[in-house]
């Protein structure tokens, strides 16, 4: 006889990266904005991968997140999910680092992400940014690199 096991609540990405930072214990997070549905906090929850919970910004056009840690922090890798169920479009992301308090930020990462939905609607990367003594990690966001309106959207930040 086949042994089977019903899944009801399959692990999200934090699972796979058990070493990862925890966020809200460690930071402050700064934004810009958020849809009162869509709060940032979802972004440090576990609910990862194609229909996990997101944040969505409030309003169109640019948009920063900022990771403020309490004390410098040893980063190695930073993991980043989006998922775009509804629009096409390609949404430009940059991450930098500052070592001094958020006086002065450089740029490690820039990324395009293309979505065309119903197609191509969820979008994982992982970047390896050693570093150490970061005080701070900034995201920053345009979520449309073309024409039109469109909000800025993240499923899931990792950081470890």
């Amino acid at each position: 006889m086949l042994r089977k096991q019903i899944l009801k609540d399959l692990p999200g990405a934090r699972a796979a990266w058990p070493d990862a930072k925890d966020i809200p214990a460690l930071a402050t997070a700064l934004v810009t904005s958020e849809a009162p549905d869509h709060p940032i906090d979802c972004l440090f929850d576990s609910k990862a991968g194609p229909g996990g919970t997101r944040w969505v910004a409030a309003n169109e056009g640019e948009q920063t997140l900022i990771l403020a840690f309490d004390a410098p922090q040893t980063i190695r890798d930073v993991c980043l999910e989006v998922e775009e169920p509804e629009t096409s479009r390609t949404q430009v992301l940059s991450v930098a680092l500052s070592e001094d308090g958020g006086q002065t930020y450089r740029e490690r990462i820039r990324q395009e992400f293309t979505f065309s939905p119903p197609g191509t609607t969820f979008e994982r990367e992982v970047w390896a940014v050693p570093a150490e003594g970061v005080t701070h990690l900034r995201l920053m966001i345009r979520p449309h690199k073309g024409e039109g309106p469109a909000r800025a959207t993240l499923t899931t930040l990792i950081v470890r």
